[in-house]
């Protein structure tokens, strides 16, 4: 059977894939560190469950609106306002399968053939794969790590062609934890303005900074541009939420009205209890949230240490999110038989040291690796201690 086209255009997303082979090596009874997963390692909060589990009790399992239901958008436009100052419409804020099925739906409601998307490197490994599934070709900016991964103006200026129509902007970021204050992110706004591009700003980590960071939002930065963004979220990382698969886009209402057709001929309305829990979570107390960020601070402190101990490893210091991206490049082509790239040092230490971490060659960087944090205290100190006696190993 002779598959389409736009299959051959992407390829399957690589933290996913680590995590299925974390999944099959555990299974088989190898004792596993994972590094790999991309999720918070705590559960759902109780009280977020019991709302699913009354929801469940009321007769909540049938169809909803398919943008989600009332109670959800109250609950999305609640926290807009109390935690970014942000004041929306109803009409104006779309619930989703996920945040990675609102970035997908944003992409194809406003992109096509001819259209460039600025991306900042290191990104997300999906961004790419979903523009080109969009018909538009990612303007890739390879950010510095003497810049602590973060775009400039200048690079921003430097990489603009008369055919980008966006710019997707990640804070704090995955893979490397950098998060943009609002000096730095006036100048590149700025440009944006000059040039009417459209803002993708991908919130889904904006909860978890430290180290004193003060989180600022584009549009705290640049309110005039609220007519050109979109704010995409999830409760996913927020509320250890992943499996739920609830997101959340606002926006100008022509944009979300386009993005809820498109949803309505794909998945119809997200799962109705999830839709329930997760109005619950965004409405809610938000302590869960505070003691969970706290674990994260002091793992990232632990992790950054720990690397840096290792000779030839260099690792940033994240702002938020919960995930380093160190180079590892004094560890590469040491030898016929060795490591050429992050990738291969990744299946390297999975295969010899039952440690995962992610590859850094869809990130945009072959010569790092993505570690997460997202894992006990236990597991770290086993983990990292097992990277480390297996790199001095590579010689």
């Amino acid at each position: 059977m002779n598959l389409s086209q736009r299959v051959s255009l992407i390829k399957p997303s690589a933290t996913m894939a680590v995590t299925e082979k974390a999944t099959a090596l555990r299974a088989r009874g190898v004792d596993l560190v994972d590094f790999g997963a991309g999720e918070p390692d705590f559960d759902t909060p109780e009280p977020i469950k019991l709302a699913a589990a009354e929801a469940l009790r009321a007769g909540q399992t049938k169809y909803t609106p398919v943008g989600g239901t009332d109670a959800l958008k109250t609950a999305i436009l609640s926290k807009l306002q109390r935690d970014n100052g942000l004041t929306y419409e109803k009409t104006e804020v779309l619930a989703s399968c996920g945040g990675k099925h609102a970035l997908f739906l944003a992409f194809q409601a406003l992109f096509g053939p001819g259209d460039e998307v600025v991306v900042p490197a290191p990104y997300w490994v999906s961004y790419i794969d979903m523009l080109v599934l969009a018909g538009a070709e990612p303007r890739i900016v390879r950010t510095r790590a003497a810049d602590g991964f973060k775009m400039t103006a200048a690079d921003l200026e430097t990489a603009l062609t008369p055919r980008c129509r966006a710019i997707i902007l990640n804070s704090p970021s995955n893979p490397s934890g950098v998060a943009y204050e609002a000096h730095e992110l006036a100048p590149l706004l700025d440009l944006v303005a000059r040039h009417n591009l459209i803002v993708i700003s991908d919130d889904v980590y904006e909860m978890m900074v430290y180290g004193g960071f003060q989180r600022t939002h584009v549009l705290t930065v640049r309110p005039e541009l609220r007519d050109r963004t979109l704010v995409v979220n999830s409760v996913s990382k927020t509320y250890a939420m992943t499996g739920w698969r609830i997101g959340y886009t606002a926006g100008p209402a022509q944009v979300i009205k386009a993005m809820s057709t498109l949803q309505g001929q794909m998945t119809s309305n997200p799962s109705s209890p999830a839709q329930a829990a997760a109005a619950h979570a965004l409405a809610g107390p938000q302590d869960s949230v505070t003691q969970m960020v706290r674990q994260f601070e002091h793992r990232a402190q632990f992790v950054v240490q720990r690397l840096a101990a290792i000779p030839g490893v260099e690792c940033p210091k994240p702002q938020g999110a919960f995930y380093v991206f160190p180079n590892v490049a004094a560890y590469l082509n040491r030898g016929a038989q060795g490591p050429k790239t992050g990738d291969d040092l990744a299946a390297y230490l999975i295969d010899a040291a039952h440690v995962a971490v992610v590859g850094g060659t869809d990130f945009g960087y072959p010569d790092h690796i993505r570690i997460s944090y997202a894992n006990s205290m236990h597991n770290l100190e086993r983990g990292l201690d097992r990277i480390d006696a297996a790199l001095r190993k590579l010689g």
